[in-house]
C-alpha cells in the first residue's frame, strides 16, 4: 500500500501507466520471499501465479475487443449516431441521473457490466463531453447503473458467482440484494439528479457539426442491436464485444467509404483493398479523423487493441500478485482475526464487508474478493444460526461494487480505460 500509494503521489493519474505495475510485481516478489520463509515451494508459488493469469486471460480478452469495437463504431458512425441521438434527446438538466438508469435497464438485461460501458458507456460518454458536462460523473453515473445489474441479474458472472460460493440458490441470492440495491440505486438517481447542469444547452451548434460531417443514419445502430441481442441469448461477452466490433468494421465500408479508404491512407490499393486495409487497421491500432473540427476529432479519434495493451499488462500484473498473496496465505492471515473478534452478528456482517473491501484493494481482483471472504466466513454464519443469504447480500454489496474504484483492480482498470476517465476521478462519483 506503502508503494502504490507513493506511485501515485509521484506520477497522479499516469501511475497506471507502468509505476503501479512495477510496485505490484516487486510486492509479489516480497510475499514469494515470505511464502518461501514459511515452508511454501517457490513451484506452487509458480504456478498459482500461472493459473491466476490464466483465469484473467477472459477478461483480458474482452478489453481487447473492446478496444476494437471503439475503434471500427467511431469509423462507422455509431458512436456519432449515439452521440447525436443523445445531445437530440437528453437535457444536461437529468443527464447524469437518465444515464445511470440507461446502464442499469441494459446491465440487469444482458447481466455484464463490462459490456455495458463498452456500448452504452460509450455513447452517454460522448454526449457528456459533446455537452459540456463532467466526465467523471458521468462515468460515476455509467458505473453505477451498469453494477446494479451485476448485482441482480440472472445472467450476471458475480451473482451466480457469489450464490455459488455461499451456497444459495440464485434468485434466493438476488431476492435478498434487492433489499439493499433498489434503495442504494434510486438514492444514487437522487444524487446524480442534484448534480444536473442548470445551465441551458443551446445543441444546434453541435448537431450542425455532426451534419456537416457526418450522414447520421439509424443504420448505424445496427451494431448495437446485434450486441445487445447476441448478449440475450447467453453468448460469452468476448465473442459477443468482437463480433459487434467486426460489423462495426462491415457498417463503416457500407456507411461511410470514403472514410474507411483516406484512413487506409495507401492511394497503390483498389478500393476493396484500402477498405480492408482500413478496417484492419483500425481494428488494431485505433481510428484517428481529422474533420477539421477539434471537438468531433477529439471524441471520435480512439480505439484499437494496441490501445488497451497498458492496461492489459497492469491486469496481469494484479492478478500476479494476488495469487501469490493468497496461495502464501497474506490473506487469510489478514482476514481470521477479522473474523475472529467479530462478536455480535452486525459485527460479523462488518466484518464481511470490510474484508471484501480489503481484498479487492490488496488482491486487485474481484472474484477474489468474492470466494475468499464468502469461503472463510460461511461456517462462521452458519454456526451462528445466521441466514446464508445475509452474507451471499453483504459480499454482494461489498466486494462486486467496489472493484471498480480500486485503480489496480482488473475491474478498475477496464472503467477507466474503456471511459476514459482515471479510477480515482469517477470513484467519488460511483454513488
Amino acid at each position: 500500500m506503502l508503494l502504490l500509494g507513493s506511485s501515485y503521489a509521484y506520477f497522479g493519474n499516469e501511475a497506471s501507466l507502468g509505476p503501479n505495475q512495477i510496485a505490484l510485481l516487486f510486492c509479489g516478489l516480497i510475499a514469494a520471499g515470505i511464502g518461501c520463509k514459511n515452508g511454501i515451494p517457490w513451484s506452487a508459488l509458480r504456478q498459482a501465479t500461472v493459473d491466476s493469469v490464466s483465469s484473467g486471460l477472459t477478461p483480458i480478452f474482452i478489453l481487447l475487443a473492446v478496444g476494437a469495437l471503439i475503434a471500427t463504431w467511431a469509423m462507422s458512425g455509431t458512436m456519432v449516431a449515439m452521440v447525436y441521438y443523445g445531445m437530440k434527446v437528453l437535457s444536461p438538466h437529468y443527464f447524469y441521473a437518465s444515464a445511470a438508469i440507461i446502464c442499469a435497464i441494459v446491465s440487469t438485461g444482458i447481466g455484464s457490466s463490462w459490456t455495458t460501458a463498452g456500448t452504452v458507456g460509450l455513447g452517454l460518454m460522448g454526449v457528456a463531453e459533446n455537452m459540456g458536462l463532467s466526465p467523471a460523473i458521468a462515468a460515476g453515473a455509467v458505473i453505477s447503473g451498469a453494477y446494479f445489474g451485476n448485482k441482480i441479474s440472472p445472467l450476471a458472472d458475480t451473482a451466480n458467482l457469489t450464490s455459488a460460493t455461499v451456497g444459495v440458490p440464485l434468485f434466493e441470492h438476488i431476492r435478498e440484494t434487492l433489499w439493499t440495491s433498489l434503495p442504494s440505486l434510486l438514492l444514487a438517481i437522487l444524487l446524480f439528479g442534484l448534480l444536473g447542469s442548470d445551465s441551458d444547452f443551446d445543441a444546434s451548434t453541435g448537431l450542425l457539426a455532426i451534419e456537416q460531417h457526418y450522414n447520421v443514419s439509424l443504420w448505424a445502430f445496427l451494431p448495437i442491436v446485434f450486441v445487445f441481442g447476441l448478449a440475450v441469448l447467453g453468448f460469452p461477452p468476448f465473442v459477443t464485444i468482437f463480433v459487434g466490433a467486426l460489423l462495426g468494421g462491415v457498417m463503416a465500408v457500407l456507411l461511410n467509404p470514403d472514410a474507411v479508404v483516406a484512413f487506409a491512407g495507401d492511394p497503390t490499393l483498389t478500393a476493396p483493398l484500402a477498405m480492408l486495409k482500413g478496417v484492419w487497421r483500425a481494428l488494431a491500432t485505433g481510428y484517428v479523423v481529422n474533420s477539421g473540427n477539434p471537438e468531433l476529432d477529439l471524441l471520435l479519434s480512439r480505439g484499437g487493441m494496441s490501445s488497451m495493451l497498458t492496461t492489459v499488462w497492469l491486469i496481469m500484473t494484479a492478478l500476479a500478485f494476488g495469487a501469490i498473496v493468497e496461495r502464501a496465505g497474506l490473506l487469510e492471515r489478514i482476514i481470521e482475526p477479522v473474523r475472529r473478534h467479530a462478536r455480535s452478528a452486525g459485527g460479523l456482517v462488518a466484518a464481511v464487508v470490510a474484508s471484501c473491501i480489503g481484498v479487492n484493494i490488496v488482491a486487485s481482483d474481484q472474484y477474489i474478493a468474492i470466494v475468499l471472504p464468502g469461503r472463510t466466513f460461511r461456517a462462521e454464519f452458519a454456526r451462528r444460526g445466521l441466514a446464508p443469504t445475509a452474507l451471499s447480500r453483504a459480499v454482494s454489496d461489498s466486494a462486486t461494487v467496489t472493484s471498480p474504484l480500486v485503480p489496480w483492480n482488473s475491474c478498475g482498470a477496464f472503467m477507466s480505460a474503456t471511459l476514459g476517465v482515471p479510477t480515482l476521478n469517477y470513484a467519488g462519483f460511483a454513488f
